[in-house]
């Protein structure tokens, strides 16, 4: 990760980290069984008050379900904050792609990798194997 961009400065995908936790998909989905490891460490993090967040691609993957109302409505409560998808992390979210093998079906894991180190975030998922591959990025996975 140590390229520069066009201006010939050096990427800098590790900005300061922020007390925030972006989710993944899996891990929001699993969280709504009662009692599971994501349950209850989703309690955890919001009895603790910590701040949760979930990027505008996790979002998309979410609503294209199947999920039913109740369970958007509490989603919606618990995740109050939909961080969109910038230039720079289509930037940052292609250089992921194509660094680590331009593995087919994991886009997706790039773009939501890329908002979350944009923002300094951790992020909580239920498929940890896939986004290992973006600690060199500077990507912390949430215990």
């Amino acid at each position: 990760m140590g390229e520069a961009d066009e201006a010939g400065a050096p990427y800098d995908v590790r900005p300061a980290r922020v007390d925030v936790i972006h989710l993944d998909t899996s891990f929001l989905i699993r969280s709504l069984v009662r009692g599971s490891a994501e349950d209850r460490s989703l309690r955890d993090w919001l009895k603790a008050g910590e701040a949760i967040a979930m990027s505008a691609v996790a979002w998309v993957e979410l609503l294209c379900g199947p999920l039913e109302a109740s369970h958007m409505e509490l989603i919606s409560r618990v995740v109050s904050e939909r961080a969109p998808f910038l230039e720079e992390d289509a930037v940052l979210a292609a250089r992921l792609f194509n660094e680590s093998g331009r593995r087919r079906g994991s886009l997706m894991d790039c773009m939501i990798a890329a908002s979350a180190l944009r923002r300094g975030a951790s992020l909580a998922t239920a498929n940890a194997r896939d986004f290992r591959r973006f600690a060199a990025a500077g990507l912390t996975l949430s215990p």
